[in-house]
């Protein structure tokens, strides 16, 4: 059994999608690692990851959408608001989403489906700097 451990870094425009496959697949190719699990882990608390589709960008604007009007900001009811008026919705929104994901893989590649994408989903205004640890291990 072998492990790869590796912190990458990514900015973001503010309350959306980066789609993070790429990065991904490079990593687990290079690895050298054929059957396994990744695990991806984001290290903040207003962003979150997803697994979704990536072929009609639709899906991501209905879903940016939803998340916003589930969560909006300037809720009165929220007391945590030291940090701006989008902090504590990103918060919620990061609860109803995954902070971590765990992806098979399989010849050396993720396999997966032919509408799938891997995206950090961006909860806050403006752009940020966020780091997501990937951990594969396999053989």
């Amino acid at each position: 059994m072998r492990q790869v451990l590796e912190t990458f870094s990514f900015r973001t425009r503010g309350p959306g999608f980066t789609d993070i496959t790429p990065e991904l697949a490079r990593f687990v190719a290079a690895s050298g690692i054929g059957r396994g699990l990744l695990t991806l882990f984001v290290r903040h608390t207003s962003a979150s990851l997803l697994v979704q589709e990536n072929a009609d960008p639709k899906v991501l604007d209905d879903l940016q959408g939803f998340f916003t009007r589930l969560a909006p900001e300037g809720d009165p009811r929220y007391t945590h608001v030291e940090e701006g008026p989008d902090d504590m919705p990103s918060h919620i929104r990061a609860a109803l989403t995954q902070t971590q994901l765990g992806i098979p893989v399989d010849a050396g590649r993720l396999p997966l489906g032919t509408w799938q994408a891997i995206y950090l989903f961006e909860h806050r205004t403006g752009g940020r700097h966020r780091e997501i640890v990937a951990h594969l291990i396999g053989e």
